[in-house]
């Protein structure tokens, strides 16, 4: 089964959003997972945020990233230049993909702001996630 590993530095955010669109979208070719450089467990605005859309980030739990899962994936995806640049090495057979994206648990103001930077961040990595599944899809019939 093809391996797909999304990274950011606290996997609590952008890389359990795009975790939760990739299973959503890629079906069951894919064992798709989420990790981070630190755990700061999983935001509870991104979970809102993702429910709107029809996204269950419920169960989703905050990772380190795993160096066995990671050495076995067809493609990384890092979703900031912190995971970017901290990754761990991986074998030349792996496709790395770069998704800077702006860290929506930084956002301050009132909660209707914060969760507009949610939804913003969301968006994006949806467009993000959906193109890549065509692409992917795309692949596999040439």
């Amino acid at each position: 089964m093809k391996q797909i590993y999304f990274l950011c530095t606290g996997n609590s955010c952008r890389s359990q959003m795009a975790e939760g669109f990739a299973r959503q979208l890629l079906g069951t070719g894919w064992q798709v997972a989420s990790a981070g450089i630190e755990t700061h467990g999983v935001n509870p605005l991104a979970v809102q945020v993702m429910q709107e859309v029809g996204v269950d980030m419920s169960a989703q739990t905050s990772k380190l990233i795993d160096s066995n899962y990671l050495n076995r994936c067809n493609l990384v995806v890092t979703l900031c230049g912190d995971a970017r640049d901290r990754c761990p090495v991986t074998p030349s057979r792996v496709r790395r993909l770069h998704w800077p994206l702006p860290d929506p648990a930084q956002a301050t103001g009132t909660t209707a702001e914060r969760l507009a930077a949610f939804r913003t961040v969301r968006d994006q990595i949806k467009q993000n996630v959906t193109a890549l599944v065509r692409e992917l899809g795309d692949a596999a019939c040439q």
